[in-house]
């Protein structure tokens, strides 16, 4: 029966093709759905809201809020994995494909296939729990998420829940200059192995959605933040050090224009001094790092102007999106709770055995980290601007590098050098171009200049 259907799929490739509308009587998705702004819509005609201006009134409200409450901010992030295949079959994933071109049985969930796991999920997965300072679980195992929704073709998704990965971790990073500069560390509570669901696209109308299944079953890593961070700026730039770690490592592109790295960013407000936290909201559609900070400074602004109104009971555990154009979060689903997802140990998959060979191996084959490599450019007496920016770009050489460079260039033209040292300091400029050739434009100037004076006026 499940070649059957996909022998089918792939004769007429319309069932699935995104050009073609998804409607109750197709058989194999049988899922016709309002989009999520036509839900919305609906939502806040029968429940008015408290309106917040994008502008003076969000400001006071901000105002307010760093002085009378405290913002408590979690992230959930999402990283797709770069590997060759998928999670758990031998379909490729390209960003942009046709749709519907890189699918199977297994990660269409059609009856009687069987997934098997990809290694590199496993390795990529210990990268980034070592690189957060986590405690690895040398015995985890993969469970099953039970929700509906038209892009999840099996019913549920296969992820880790009681027993991650990796736990308890942290992350170190600097705040940029013109945001008060500063170190901060937030707590990592766990990093778990996923697959990704497929996509949908939901028409302008909002009458029908339509469906691309090539992105089911790509790896993905779900690292998951302690509620260490109070403002929209941490969090942004929790969020692009993640994205740095990740592209050091080399286990993701990052990119979150491409949906490589997603934020789901969870918010609660409360008064200056109290313990218990807030009613938590939590916040998607999140596609760069401002629009994380946006989104949170102004989920805070409408929290605390509902608490200063008197009216906190109005703030609900739910799902909201970020309205990029309007600036505002609406509502897009009530929050579903754990008991909802009716978690069970996936039985069509061994458990993850790791041994300390295995992970000192892959500890050993580290690189260098944005943190320490930050460290390292501090103690040179770089300042702090040159120190974030040369550590964020890797495409930067660093100042070592540089300097072999440079010596490599001055000993190979010593008739220049001595015209130099002789007065003619306009091959300074000749030096430079040398430097920049022999990097293939890779060498910060700035840098280069400066390591460049210093061999140039050292005494022969």
């Amino acid at each position: 029966m499940a070649s059957t259907i996909f022998r089918s799929l792939h004769s007429h490739p319309f069932l699935f093709h995104p050009t073609a509308l998804i409607r109750r009587k197709d058989v194999i998705l049988y899922c016709t759905m309002r989009s999520a702004q036509t839900q919305t819509v609906t939502q806040e005609k029968v429940k008015p809201q408290v309106k917040v201006s994008p502008h003076s009134t969000q400001r006071k409200a901000l105002e307010k809020a760093s002085k009378d409450y405290e913002a408590v901010i979690g992230i959930e992030t999402h990283v797709q994995l770069n590997t060759l295949t998928k999670a758990f079959c031998s379909c490729p994933y390209n960003y942009g494909s046709p749709p519907n071109t890189s699918v199977c049985p297994i990660c269409m969930g059609l009856p009687g296939a069987l997934p098997v796991l990809n290694l590199k999920v496993i390795e990529s997965a210990v990268k980034v729990g070592l690189a957060l300072n986590c405690k690895l679980s040398l015995n985890s195992k993969f469970d099953r998420k039970q929700y509906f929704y038209p892009d999840l073709p099996k019913g549920y998704q296969i992820s880790q829940f009681d027993v991650p990965i990796a736990t308890s971790g942290y992350i170190d990073l600097d705040l940029p200059l013109e945001f008060g500069g500063g170190h901060r560390k937030f707590g990592i509570t766990r990093v778990h192995m996923e697959e990704d669901a497929g996509k949908l696209l939901h028409s302008e109308g909002g009458s029908y959605s339509q469906v691309d299944l090539n992105r089911a079953g790509v790896p993905l890593l779900e690292i998951v933040s302690e509620p260490d961070m109070r403002n929209g700026i941490e969090a942004a730039e929790y969020a692009a050090e993640l994205q740095r770690l990740v592209r050091y490592l080399g286990v993701s592109n990052g990119n979150m224009q491409e949906g490589s790295l997603r934020c789901d960013v969870n918010i609660s407000v409360r008064p200056i001094g109290q313990l218990q936290f807030g009613t938590k909201v939590e916040i998607k559609n999140l596609n760069s790092f401002s629009s994380v900070s946006r989104a949170i400074d102004y989920e805070i602004s409408r929290q605390v102007l509902l608490h200063s109104q008197g009216q906190d009971k109005e703030i609900v555990q739910e799902t909201r999106l970020w309205e990029e154009g309007a600036q505002k979060t609406v509502t897009m689903r009530k929050k579903e709770g754990l008991a909802d997802y009716r978690y069970f140990p996936e039985p069509d998959l061994p458990g993850v055995f790791l041994t300390t060979d295995y992970v000192d191996g892959i500890r050993n084959s580290l690189p260098e980290l944005p943190e320490t490599k930050r460290r390292r450019y501090e103690k040179m007496g770089l300042s702090m601007q040159d120190v974030l920016f040369l550590a964020t770009d890797m495409n930067v050489v660093d100042p070592a590098e540089i300097e072999k460079w440079v010596e490599k260039v001055l000993s190979e033209n010593p008739k220049q050098l001595e015209q130099y040292r002789g007065g003619k300091t306009k091959l300074q400029g000749y030096f430079a171009g040398q430097v920049m050739k022999l990097s293939k434009g890779k060498a910060n100037p700035g840098l280069l200049n400066k390591i460049l004076l210093e061999k140039l006026n050292a005494k022969s």
